[in-house]
């Protein structure tokens, strides 16, 4: 039986690193399924797209000329497009078949997203619901951000996080909602390697 781990949870809880420490702990491969809808949204920012319209997110659905290793992928701007078009389902229907494939493969996967426990692998070995404080999640991107050299400002944020939890929370199509039977990790006191630990911790129980 593969291993099949899914992360799910809101933006900037902690959810990848989670995922990206459990796929190299249990040697699995990786998806942060996140990129996906950033991609799409990378395309339709650079054509010049309106994210309000659905027609023109679904044509922006062709990654085949998307690097995922472009940088822009993270810029706040696609960022807050992604949102949006996440919440179309044409979209996720375009991006659906890629995200099961993947956790589907014969060695199991680890996948990271909103939905991965309820909807791309409701069948998952083990399933984890990342969270933390909107304060906490927006303190984190704010330092993330002025990492980068981005001048930006906490308050902003802030609110940017919470429209994003709402319209995650509340669209019609997969929302971000904690699966039944995925165990809750709230990050908003832990450090990163606390964080992992405890995650770590949860998933080898589970299995156990």
């Amino acid at each position: 039986m593969p291993l099949v781990i899914a992360v799910d949870g809101p933006a900037a809880s902690g959810k990848g690193t989670i995922a990206r420490a459990l796929a190299r702990h249990f040697g699995l491969p990786h998806m942060d399924t996140g990129l996906l809808y950033r991609a799409v949204a990378l395309n339709l920012f650079r054509f010049g797209g309106d994210p309000a319209n659905e027609l023109e997110a679904v044509r922006a659905c062709d990654l085949s000329a998307v690097s995922f290793e472009d940088d822009e992928l993270r810029s706040e701007i696609v960022g807050s497009y992604a949102s949006r078009i996440s919440a179309y389902p044409a979209v996720r229907a375009h991006l659906l078949d890629r995200q099961r494939n993947f956790a589907a493969q014969a060695g199991g996967a680890v996948l990271d997203g909103r939905d991965i426990g309820t909807v791309i692998a409701p069948g998952a070995s083990a399933k984890l619901f990342v969270t933390a404080t909107p304060e906490v999640r927006a303190r984190r991107r704010l330092a993330e951000l002025t990492a980068r050299g981005m001048n930006v400002h906490f308050d902003e944020i802030l609110a940017d996080i919470r429209a994003r939890d709402e319209r995650d929370a509340g669209r019609e199509a997969a929302p971000l909602v904690q699966a039944e039977d995925a165990m809750l990790l709230d990050t908003s006191e832990l450090d990163v390697a606390q964080a992992i630990a405890a995650a770590i911790a949860l998933v080898e129980r589970h299995l156990s």
